[in-house]
Formats: C-alpha cells, structure tokens, sequence
C-alpha cells in the first residue's frame, strides 16, 4: 500500500471527527500534505491546526512514513488540485486549467467549464463552445480557476494598455 493511502487511513476519521472533509494526501519525497475542506467551502485556521495536532500524533504512532517528513495540512485553496473523479464532480461547472499529456489528440493546454464527469474522464465546454472529452489517463495536471475581480461586459471593448503608453488626463 502506498504511503498516501496510509495516511488516508489514518487522517479520513480524524477529519470526519473534525466535521471537515478530506480532499485529498499527497506524499512527494519528504513531504506528506493532506487537504482538508470544509462543507459549503472555507475553514478556518484553527480547524486545521487542531487537524494538524491530531494526525501528527496518529502518524507517530502508526508510523506510516519512513524517515524524516514534514506534514502539511491546508486547504485545498481557491485555484485547487483536480486528480480524481470526485475533485472534478465537486467541480462540476467551474472553470478549469487542464494539461494534456504528450500525446493527447488535441492541445497540451486546455481551458473549460466543466460539462460532464464520467468514470473514464471529463468533458470540457471552451469559451468558443466546442467540447472536448479527455479521459483522465491523458491528463498531466488540472486545477480550478479563480478570477479575480469582475468579468467585462462581453460588449465592451479592451481598453488594457500598458501603464507607460496610457494618456495621463488633466
């Protein structure tokens, strides 16, 4: 059993007790980070650190991780990791950044809404509103989009310009 699925074990019941949902454990080299959310999105700092308490002392007990690591616990953020099905049904008519593995019939780089989530891959609709199936053995990374700020009006015109050739107004 792979380490990250050990940790699972360990950190699922103690986030559940917690009242927050595990998102997700990664395990990179001396790293063991393990994302934790919370029902109708946000949480706060001290449910992590209490989380954070709470599988430290499990993990030294089990001692699932040989050797030296460090143990993050966060929020999976606002622009977060998709990698399994469930990420990307949660994701369901977000936007999304998506890159392909070579390979992939279509651009390495793919950005979407999210259509549909099926067992095999996902569906995404472009801006231009063409949609493109990628199964999920095809894609290298994806993750959701944050904008910040408002969307222009789609009848406004850019008026983006670099700040030195703007006209300075009286």
């Amino acid at each position: 059993m792979a380490i990250a699925d050990r940790v699972r074990e360990l950190a699922a019941p103690l986030a559940e007790a917690a009242s927050l949902d595990l998102y997700d454990v990664e395990h990179h080299g001396a790293v063991v980070r393990v994302l934790v959310d919370a029902d109708g999105g946000g949480i706060d700092i001290d449910a992590i650190a209490g989380l954070s308490r709470s599988l430290s002392r499990a993990l030294d007990e089990h001692d699932p991780v040989p050797g030296r690591y460090t143990l993050e616990v966060s929020s999976p953020g606002l622009e977060r990791p998709l990698r399994t099905p469930e990420h990307f049904r949660r994701a369901a008519g977000s936007e999304v950044r998506v890159k392909t593995l070579p390979g992939f019939d279509g651009p390495r780089r793919l950005t979407g809404v999210v259509e549909a989530v099926a067992d095999d891959g996902i569906d995404l609709r472009s801006a231009d509103g063409e949609v493109c199936r990628v199964r999920y053995g095809e894609l290298a990374s994806a993750r959701t989009v944050f904008e910040w700020g408002p969307r222009p009006h789609p009848r406004q015109t850019d008026k983006s310009q670099p700040l030195h050739n703007r006209e300075a107004k009286p």
